[in-house]
């Protein structure tokens, strides 16, 4: 679905969730506490702000008696082929957060790749793709990366693991290229950035880890493996995601010494592009 029909389509949704809503007789308050979420959500759902999580749309559908019009809406709403299944809804989420916190163990986070970063990885996962198929997949890449640049973007927090500056993706200068990128960010204060690195031992986390905040909303933790991802958000579960961050951030380089590193890693892959 284009960018163009799906905007339409979630305002269709937001149209229709207040239509039902409105005749049923409730509020959006009430709405959302019989579907377990606040009022704001329900609003945000209206306007078409948050994209509708489906289990969400289930619950509204058997609360108003809506015959699954919700769901249906939902399950399209969330075929976006540019992302995996179990990532989609991470990436509607972080549009909305006030704070993200990624952790990454072996690769650049997504939304610090330069594009021929997030192509060469893509080819690395995918060696038989289409050329429409990488360029999708590198399209969507940039296109998440721009709230780094809005005004009201989110804080956003990283720490990777020493070995994302180690290991070449692509060649020496797409990561090299990527590096630099990663520290101009920091230097622009778009990102805080650290490294956490081999003498530190063994993270916390053993995959990716990323932690999202909301004005209205409760945090939410998401992690990842190679195959898989898994969006968390009991309580319980989040606070000790938050705790496994906590304990990776505690003992990973300060901001000033990461940057350092970092610099020193891009530039030793630009010495290999000189001696090769």
């Amino acid at each position: 679905m284009a960018n163009g029909s799906r905007q339409a389509a979630w305002e269709f949704f937001g149209t229709e969730l207040k239509r039902r809503r409105e005749d049923a007789g409730i509020t959006q308050v009430e709405l959302g506490a019989r579907v377990f979420v606040s009022g704001g959500y329900i609003g945000q759902f209206e306007q078409a702000i948050r994209k509708p999580q489906l289990d969400v749309a289930q619950r509204i559908d058997d609360t108003l008696q809506t015959d699954g019009i919700f769901e249906r809406l939902c399950r399209k709403l969330i075929d976006d082929p540019r992302y995996a299944d179990y990532f989609a809804g991470v990436v509607e989420l972080e549009r909305l957060a006030t704070a993200v916190y990624d952790f990454e163990p072996t690769v650049v986070p997504g939304l610090v790749q330069t594009p021929a970063y997030a192509r060469a990885l893509t080819l690395a996962t995918h060696p038989f793709a289409t050329d429409e198929f990488v360029g999708d997949r590198v399209t969507a890449r940039v296109e998440r990366s721009r709230i780094l640049a809005d005004a009201t973007r989110p804080v956003y927090w990283v720490v990777v693991h020493e070995t994302v500056l180690r290991v070449p993706v692509g060649n020496a200068a797409v990561t090299a290229e990527a590096l630099e990128h990663m520290a101009t960010l920091a230097r622009e204060r778009k990102v805080l950035l650290q490294v956490f690195p081999f003498a530190a031992g063994a993270p916390a986390n053993s995959g990716s880890l990323r932690l999202m905040e909301f004005e209205d909303a409760p945090p939410t933790a998401y992690t990842e493996t190679s195959f898989s991802g898994s969006l968390l958000d009991d309580p319980a579960v989040v606070q000790r995601a938050r705790r496994a961050y906590d304990l990776i951030r505690g003992a990973a380089l300060s901001p000033e010494a990461s940057l350092a590193l970092i610099r020193s890693a891009a530039e030793d892959f630009r010495r290999c592009m000189s001696t090769t």
